[in-house]
């Protein structure tokens, strides 16, 4: 039987104060991200995916998952066709979407989810090179990259130093970075933009000719 929740009398000031709190943790990790993550690592991730042949996929469980889902939705922004593989359909046929030239990112906090290494075997078959965005560099995980890409955070912002939350922002401003670096790289411009994202208020400024805000 799961425990009840028993309300905390919080005063304003320290529910408030716990909003500071994630905001600064979140801030500090992104900040260091020019320390910790490896350039040459970074550089070699927007040369992989612009020359790849094939398509981006990604894949992660849970908070993971998530990060990946934005991934592959920011990278198809930016005109390099990427798809969200779910792990658990993966390994029940949905690898048949994989094809050789695609390349994998794959993506597990400490770089051993059950899930995540269950597809490795059948991506290393079909000659998939793997992008591996773990934390932990001697993971399985990492071992098993074509490229691994260490994204390592000091803490997470709750008290118990467990809720996936600034490792996840740091994933996700990592990959931003990526995409944000491929737009020139790969020659893309407005007029791409504008092909592939007809529609919201993105849309009818990129059609009327606007610059952004």
């Amino acid at each position: 039987m799961l425990t009840p929740f028993i309300l905390r009398v919080m005063k304003r000031e320290e529910i408030w104060g716990i909003a500071r709190h994630v905001w600064k943790t979140g801030a500090e990790a992104l900040t260091n991200l020019e320390k910790t993550v490896d350039s040459a690592a970074f550089v070699s991730a927007v040369k992989l995916i612009a020359s790849t042949k094939g398509r981006i996929i990604t894949a992660g469980v849970g908070t993971s998952g998530t990060a990946a889902k934005k991934i592959a939705h920011s990278l198809s922004c930016v005109d390099c066709p990427s798809f969200f593989l779910d792990p658990g359909d993966a390994v029940h046929g949905a690898l048949g979407s994989v094809q050789k030239n695609d390349v994998a990112i794959l993506i597990s906090k400490g770089g051993g989810t059950r899930e995540i290494l269950n597809i490795i075997s059948a991506l290393e078959t079909r000659n998939v090179s793997i992008i591996g965005v773990t934390e932990e560099s001697e993971s399985i995980l990492a071992r098993h990259s074509s490229l691994p890409l260490i994204i390592r955070v000091v803490k997470e912002a709750d008290e118990f130093n467990m809720l996936a939350t600034t490792s996840t922002m740091a994933v996700i401003a990592v990959f931003d970075a990526i995409c944000i670096a491929l737009m020139p790289y790969t020659g893309y411009t407005r007029e791409q933009f504008a092909i592939i994202h007809p529609g919201g208020a993105v849309g009818q400024r990129l059609s009327a000719g606007e610059e952004s805000e």
